[in-house]
């Protein structure tokens, strides 16, 4: 059975304030339950009274000095910094804002490796090694009220969004900080927005919306792909993606060649709350073959969510609802990917 003191390794968690102590969970966690890492955020929304993660550059880097003080071994901390409508670090915290995706792919290649390089370094400088970005979805919907009317995506051409995505994740390489292209299998064509509730795109998803992650993926050119919490009938009857084993072990993995580390998107959303019990979501998920889950911590705040998690493991395990080999895999893939931070 996985010891509480193991589990960590699964996870990305969220974790309130800009600074942190001795008698912090987020500390226990990482001491003691080998927390991969952590996310960072710019507002606390579950309560706006309260500091998020980020509120000056000297901050930022005491804070994230700190953390990486905790243990030898490197610990993923990790940002949602697209540009645009979505930079955790902007001018409003002291830091540089970055054009959207959208503006980049109107500018140009050129562009987004100039823009992408400056995000990357800013990143490093700050103490940041992982940036949950690029948006990998194809802009089929201007509509969308979370892709295409933020404009979060580079384009509504298949190939140049992976074009784009390719020069994003270089310039992030070059300066050390993993990336993930999300949200698979693409959340362009939607009519809604997977934090508020179920999403489906049974209706408006099309196979074109894969080329960027086949390029990407071709070309060895992605650190990690984020799944997307969207429901499609076509590529499974029951379950979202997030969850679906023949969207993440059939399509991504066999079908697309995908070895690398796949990491969720926030397990607190409500496209999963909306359906599924956290322990449930939690080895549903592994079971399907997410390596990697990401709980925010930002929309709601549970601060032992790894006991919770343990034991929804452990009983999966027991019931034969997840493998022990399933595990084995997601470790040894996180570890590698821990281990490309350690240089």
């Amino acid at each position: 059975m996985e010891s509480v003191h193991d589990i960590g390794v699964f996870f990305i968690l969220g974790f309130q304030g800009d600074s942190i102590d001795s008698g912090d969970p987020i500390v226990r966690d990482i001491t003691e339950r080998n927390l991969s890492g952590v996310i960072l955020f710019g507002r606390c929304l579950h309560s706006p009274e309260s500091p998020g993660n980020i509120t000056s550059p000297a901050q930022l880097r005491a804070l994230n000095a700190a953390l990486s003080s905790l243990r030898a071994e490197p610990l993923l901390i990790g940002v949602d910094q697209e540009g645009g409508a979505v930079q955790r670090l902007s001018a409003g915290n002291g830091f540089s804002d970055y054009p959207s995706a959208s503006q980049l792919g109107l500018q140009g290649i050129g562009a987004t490796s100039r823009e992408a390089a400056g995000c990357a370094q800013m990143l490093h400088e700050a103490g940041i090694n992982c940036n949950f970005a690029p948006v990998t979805d194809v802009n089929c919907n201007l509509h969308n009220p979370i892709i295409g009317a933020l404009e979060r995506a580079f384009s509504s051409e298949p190939e140049a969004v992976a074009d784009h995505a390719g020069t994003w994740i270089r310039a992030h390489r070059q300066y050390g900080v993993v990336s993930s292209a999300k949200h698979f299998p693409g959340h362009g064509s939607s009519s809604g927005d997977s934090h508020h509730g179920f999403v489906d795109i049974s209706a408006t998803w099309q196979p074109d919306e894969l080329i960027p992650y086949q390029r990407l993926i071709s070309a060895n050119e992605v650190d990690m792909i984020m799944t997307g919490h969207l429901f499609n009938r076509r590529l499974d009857a029951e379950h979202p993606a997030t969850l679906s084993h023949r969207t993440i072990t059939g399509l991504l993995r066999e079908k697309l060649g995908f070895s690398g580390v796949v990491v969720s998107d926030d397990l607190q959303m409500g496209a999963i709350t909306s359906r599924y019990c956290f322990g449930e979501a939690v080895w549903r998920a592994l079971a399907a073959g997410v390596d990697l889950l990401i709980v925010g911590n930002n929309l709601v705040y549970q601060p032992d969510v790894l006991v919770e998690a343990q034991q929804a493991i452990a009983e999966a395990l027991a019931r034969g609802w997840l493998s022990r080999g399933r595990l084995d895999q997601a470790r040894e893939r996180i570890m590698g990917l821990r281990g490309v931070l350690a240089g």
